[in-house]
């Protein structure tokens, strides 16, 4: 059996497996904290430091942070000390967990020292070049696995064509992934000051065989000679993993229904040895507002809508905000204590996705089809079975 039909089973399987989970009903539990590299793999390599160690200490600092403040949180490693895992057994050990969160955290590079900033990535197709390299630079760990052509069945992370069966996937927790994304990109500008390069999505290893919302973090770019100073001193990676855990804090609380983060919960604890002040005011989450566009929750038959999501954000933005990029009839709904944006009311999903290249023409190269039945979101494959019936 070739490496297609071997890759295309393992995902059809992967995502069969994923479909049963409910979106809905989730609490934040167990979180695991993925230190990209160790040991042998000392991943990038700046002009005075090593991926494999900037990763540790972030890692272990945002694990102090979450359990120093989120007593109910239980933090599983993937390591603590500077060892090689291999990129299958990190997901296996968040799988084996139940863990509610994944959360593997990387230093970024570039032949250039110019490049700059911070990105975090959620499972998906590449959407551009520069993507699909950052997906290889990290995934060509598995050439320094023992046995690794069997492990992933003939897969080859220098190869483009590889990357295309990733589309296949059917991952039951990209919106989720994707909200958790955007709060971390949102901490990383306001506590970090480091450029911020978006939420993307790529075919990464590591977060293709997890079973829970999932992030790959690229926290700055060790090839930048100011950066890596940054991400080097106790100072920079204190306030990078901070901002990770107020992502996660906040994430937590929202789909715990439990409203903002800030509004229920006391001023954070640092650890002892940390004496910077990193907390920063935020803006009080405002409560549950009618949706701009009643149809992106409410079908006035039995059949479902499709939309496409295209951003997200915080604070509400006016339909004619510059963010949209000249799109018009944007409509809103309230997630997980985020906006979110769509456009489109089609009843076919082939409809919505023709939606997207338009989208990605305007810059929006991460949209993504939503579907909504009676005032509820839905998934993909709930409104499959509506439509069978």
């Amino acid at each position: 059996m070739g490496f297609k039909r071997k890759f295309s089973i393992i995902i059809l399987l992967t995502g069969l497996f994923l479909l049963p989970f409910s979106v809905g009903a989730q609490k934040v539990k167990r979180v695991v904290i993925d230190a990209g590299h160790g040991g042998h793999d000392s991943g990038a390599v700046g002009k005075s430091s090593k991926e494999k160690d900037i990763a540790l200490a972030i890692a272990l600092k945002t694990g102090r942070y979450i359990e120093e403040n989120l007593k109910d949180v239980e933090v599983i490693y993937t390591r603590k000390t500077d060892v090689f895992v291999e990129l299958y057994r990190r997901a296996k050990i968040a799988n084996e967990a139940k863990a509610d969160l994944f959360i593997s955290i990387h230093c970024n590079a570039n032949p250039s020292t110019l490049p700059s900033g911070s990105e975090t990535y959620v499972m998906g197709l590449h959407k551009s070049n520069a993507n699909l390299a950052v997906a290889q630079l990290e995934n060509a760990s598995i050439l320094l696995e023992d046995d690794y052509h069997v492990q992933y069945e003939g897969f080859d992370p220098s190869s483009p064509e590889g990357y295309i069966f990733f589309s296949m996937l059917q991952n039951a927790f990209l919106d989720q992934s994707l909200d958790l994304a955007s709060r971390i990109q949102k901490h990383f500008r306001e506590k970090v000051k480091f450029s911020d390069r978006g939420v993307k999505q790529a075919g990464f290893l590591v977060l293709y065989k997890t079973t829970m919302p999932s992030v790959l973090i690229e926290t700055g770019f060790i090839s930048n000679l100011n950066e890596e100073k940054v991400l080097k001193s106790d100072e920079g990676q204190n306030k990078l993993a901070f901002a990770i855990y107020k992502a996660v804090k906040e994430y937590k609380y929202a789909v715990e229904k439990h409203g903002t983060a800030d509004n229920n919960e006391q001023a954070d604890i640092l650890p002892s040895d940390e004496t910077k002040d990193l907390i920063i005011a935020e803006t009080p989450d405002q409560g549950n507002e009618t949706p701009s566009d009643p149809s992106a929750n409410v079908s006035d038959s039995n059949a479902p809508v499709y939309k496409v999501q295209f951003y997200l954000s915080k604070a509400k933005l006016s339909p004619n905000a510059p963010e949209f990029n000249g799109l018009k009839d944007v409509s809103w709904y309230r997630h997980m204590g985020m906006y979110k944006y769509t456009i489109g009311n089609e009843k076919k999903a082939e409809d919505a996705q023709r939606l997207i290249k338009g989208l990605a023409a305007k810059g929006f190269k991460d949209a993504f089809v939503v579907v909504f039945y009676k005032g509820n979101r839905i998934t993909i494959e709930e409104a499959e079975k509506l439509l069978k019936n």
